[in-house]
């Protein structure tokens, strides 16, 4: 036992870990991470079963921009060294999930952080104004705050009566001849299901995919938790009637029955209510059943005077908007937790995305505890500069690109004095925080449209030129930026950039000065505010939105 408290205290020494820790050591503070593991990142030397990542790692982009080419990497933790980049474990497109246990490894030891190897948080309790964290061998560890990086670790298993009696995801053979000429039924509609359902086609007679709801393609919902391409090979055998199918509906229970079709193992019966038949109750035979439902947060090594308060069907932590607790203040949440705050929404839950809000998290930290402000630059606040700056970063930045609509760039202007233009501020955080107390604020996100997922995204109708679509632009599906004027917590303008094919922002008639008009307005209305003339906010015309 150390004998003063740490600043912080990590927990987990996966993808998060690392990246808080070392973003911890650069600033200065005291710190350690525990992990359970002998190594870094050990969670990847199970997940994915199958082994093949769904993160994409696209090495070849056309550019040497190290921030542009992070739009296309998808597993790399964000440090000044370029030798820490994945690209060079990996040149594969979906690569080996064995490359990613051996790239976070290097990650923590050639950042030479502070972690704790074999060390398994057996409890957390409440020591004065900190933590009291206790590890396997009895060894405790005080901290001032705790942060939580240990990703969504135990099974999340349906209330289902004999649902104990099937296999899991986490431990089922991946031995595909196993499951040779086997009716197989698999409960979920998630990646990991439609992982395990293309493992086994080319050896199951029958494999049958069963969830309450339809399943959901991330090239729809740009969410990319739903069912990436790279999974959906077997709805290509359902659709062609190979003798797999989609069930919509609720397994209602499980029931053992004798020996398997081909005389070997348990064979079940499985009563399923068919939501899409006016609920018909069918008996279905099986001779595996696979639990393929998703994973939940352990909340178990928390004492009870600080056990975090749970949602979503207790899957995570409810989080504020500077990733803490609601209700155990100095106990925080880092990497795919963090998801709680945009759930099934953006990007929070994988690496291409927390890796910007652990960054975030580091700010908060620096805000909250050690007098450090926000980082910022400061501009001239006319409405040229102010185009100039939001330009190149929305054709640049990976942060606003990867967390759409939760991270933004915040541009605080405030009368007689230059313009602050912080970087990738948590949206929620932003309208909290200190940082919109004074002055206008301009936020800078970048954002698909409200309606994206109801578009047909191989429809070319609903893609615009950029010279033809200014005068469109709010009413864009597609990916764009968006900056949005507030005062004082309320919102006086919206203008949103045209979209463009190539993710190019920078036309001078349909981006540049569509975007240096709106500025220019929104100016003119503060002075006037502040003159004492409130002035008028136009709505549906181009620069002010709906």
């Amino acid at each position: 036992m150390q004998n003063a408290p740490l600043d912080h205290l990590v927990i987990g020494g996966g993808p998060a870990g690392l990246q808080l820790a070392r973003q911890l050591k650069e600033a200065g503070h005291s710190y350690r991470v525990l992990e359970a593991g002998d190594s870094a990142g050990t969670f990847f030397r199970t997940f994915p079963r199958h082994r093949k990542l769904i993160s994409i790692n696209k090495i070849h982009n056309g550019t040497s921009d190290p921030e542009l080419n992070l739009r296309m990497d998808w597993n790399s933790l964000v440090s000044s060294d370029p030798d820490l980049l994945f690209g060079h474990y990996s040149k594969r497109y979906f690569p080996h999930a064995d490359d990613l246990v051996r790239y976070l490894a290097d990650f923590a030891e050639k950042s030479d952080l502070d972690i704790a190897y074999d060390t398994r948080v057996t409890r957390i309790a409440r020591d004065g104004d900190g933590f009291t964290v206790t590890d396997q061998h009895g060894h405790e560890h005080r901290a001032r705050r705790v942060v939580m990086a240990t990703g969504v670790s135990l099974s999340r298993t349906p209330d289902i009566p004999g649902i104990e009696t099937a296999e899991e995801y986490r431990d089922v053979s991946v031995d595909a001849e196993e499951f040779t000429d086997k009716r197989v039924l698999i409960l979920g509609k998630g990646n990991s299901a439609m992982e395990t359902a293309d493992h086994l086609v080319e050896t199951a007679a029958v494999i049958h995919v069963a969830g309450p709801s339809s399943i959901r393609m991330a090239w729809n919902t740009h969410y990319v938790g739903h069912i990436r391409a790279v999974n959906n090979n077997f709805l290509d055998t359902y659709q062609l009637k190979s003798q797999n199918a989609l069930l919509d509906g609720h397994v209602l229970a499980i029931e053992k029955d004798g020996d398997g079709s081909n005389g070997h193992g348990p064979a079940y019966r499985v009563r399923f209510s068919f939501s899409r038949a006016d609920e018909v109750v069918k008996e279905l035979r099986y001779d595996r059943v696979i639990v393929c439902t998703g994973f939940r947060f352990d909340a178990s090594v928390f004492a009870p005077d600080c056990r975090p308060e749970l949602v979503i069907d207790d899957r995570f932590a409810a989080l504020t908007s500077a990733y803490e607790s609601v209700n155990v203040p100095g106990l925080y949440f880092a990497g795919t937790l963090m998801q709680q705050r945009d759930f099934k929404k953006s990007t929070g839950g994988f690496i291409h995305g927390f890796r910007y809000a652990v960054r975030a998290l580091g700010h908060i930290l620096d805000e909250r505890h050690h007098d450090t402000p926000w980082p910022h630059r400061d501009l001239d606040p006319d409405p040229a500069a102010l185009t100039d700056a939001v330009v190149a970063r929305v054709n640049r930045s990976s942060a606003l690109w990867q967390q759409f609509a939760v991270l933004g760039d915040l541009i605080v202007v405030e009368p007689g004095e230059r313009a602050r233009y912080h970087e990738e501020v948590p949206v929620a955080y932003a309208h909290d925080g200190a940082l919109t107390a004074r002055g206008d604020c301009y936020l800078v996100t970048l954002e698909y449209g409200p309606d994206h997922d109801k578009v047909d995204p191989f429809d070319i109708t609903v893609r615009r030129t950029a010279q033809n679509a200014a005068d469109e632009a709010f009413d864009a599906a597609y990916l764009h930026p968006v900056v949005r004027h507030y005062r004082g917590g309320e919102l006086l303008g919206t203008h949103h950039v045209a979209e463009n094919l190539e993710n190019e922002w920078d036309h001078p008639d349909a981006h540049r000065a569509p975007l240096a008009a709106f500025f220019a307005r929104q100016a003119d209305r503060a002075g006037a505010a502040d003159g004492g003339t409130p002035g008028a906010v136009g709505t549906g015309s181009v620069g002010t939105g709906r």
